[in-house]
């Protein structure tokens, strides 16, 4: 399958994984089932590993790591900086607020080389833009970490048009990440276009609406008490209930197209730009292999545009995050 390019240096399959889910965020996994399911996924042809500093936090690197470290010819890893993480007696623990100050992008990006075990992160991440560090500051900082040769590639995460295009004019970006689906197109107003016009590739997380456009998830009691899924405004009883009418209509139409839900909502991801990689999360290797067989699927622009119709942002109920997340993103 051909693959995709993210800036001009990376190539990768046209799916991606993204890995917090093994240990963050929905309840993680036992590690030797995430292990299985990250060494499918290198046989499946995958080459793009996303993590971050924050999934654990540490954990997640650690076990990307431990997976990925006897392959690593084989594969492209992704992880990101920017949240606070402060040292408890507890361990590690993020605390409210975002950090890019030069200093701090140098010692976290020399923390995640130690957990990941690797000698070069290939694509490094600003996890969210800090308002109170000029991103020219940020993106120079992240620069001389490329030309020490620790960093091959610098991507962005949840950035707006004009950050993008500040960052690019200091170091070239390889991508910009961001959540983009059926049922989030924030990416639509502007920052698509601006990554086509600078040759910048745009991964989406989420891509399946963090599992609800699967049609899998019909209830809140479906999710476990820790699954911070239950803190977003989309997965509350009554707007999930509402969406549920969305969802419905894309297994109808999937149905129709012998497909399922699931492979037709990330397909139409992909279909929105050959410069587009997106991250679906997977636990299980039978998640993840319909992922991949996803990329296979070809839509005509008719059925682009229909499917696209199904699903759109005005008829979901309940914003992507609460206030707090939302204002750090498109920054």
């Amino acid at each position: 399958m051909k693959s995709r390019k993210l800036g001009s240096q990376l190539s990768v399959f046209p799916v991606g994984l993204g890995c917090m889910g093994m240990s963050h965020a929905y309840g993680g996994q036992d590690e030797k089932d995430a292990i299985r399911t990250l060494h499918r996924a290198v046989e499946l042809g995958v080459t793009l590993f996303d993590t971050a500093e924050v999934y654990g936090p540490f954990t997640n690197e650690v076990l990307v790591g431990k997976a990925l470290r006897p392959l690593r010819d084989k594969v492209t890893i992704a992880t990101k900086f920017g949240f606070n993480i402060v040292e408890t007696n507890e361990g590690p623990k993020q605390v409210p607020g975002l950090s890019s100050r030069p200093e701090h992008v140098r010692a976290a990006a020399e923390g995640s080389l130690k957990r990941l075990g690797i000698e070069v992160i290939d694509l490094y991440y600003q996890h969210r833009v800090d308002p109170e560090v000029p991103i020219e500051d940020t993106v120079g900082a992240m620069a001389e970490l490329v030309r020490e040769g620790k960093v091959r590639a610098l991507g962005l995460s949840e950035a707006g048009v004009a950050t993008i295009r500040r960052a690019h004019a200091v170091h070239p970006i390889a991508a910009v990440q961001s959540e983009y689906s059926l049922w989030t197109r924030d990416p639509e107003a502007g920052v698509l276009d601006v990554c086509r016009e600078l040759g910048i590739g745009f991964v989406p997380f989420s891509p399946l609406g963090r599992g609800f456009l699967t049609g899998a998830i019909k209830s809140t009691d479906q999710l476990g008490e820790n699954d911070f899924r239950r803190g977003l405004p989309r997965f509350d009883a009554d707007n999930l209930e509402r969406n549920l009418a969305a969802v419905a209509r894309l297994e109808a139409f999937a149905a129709d197209k012998g497909t399922t839900a699931a492979k037709l909502a990330l397909a139409w991801v992909l279909h929105q730009g050959d410069f587009i990689v997106p991250i679906p999360g997977s636990r299980k290797i039978a998640n993840l292999e319909a992922n991949v067989e996803a990329a296979g699927i070809v839509l005509s622009a008719a059925e682009s545009a229909e499917i696209g119709a199904l699903i759109s942002p005005d008829q979901i109920a309940g914003m992507r995050y609460k206030d707090e997340g939302m204002a750090q993103t498109n920054r």
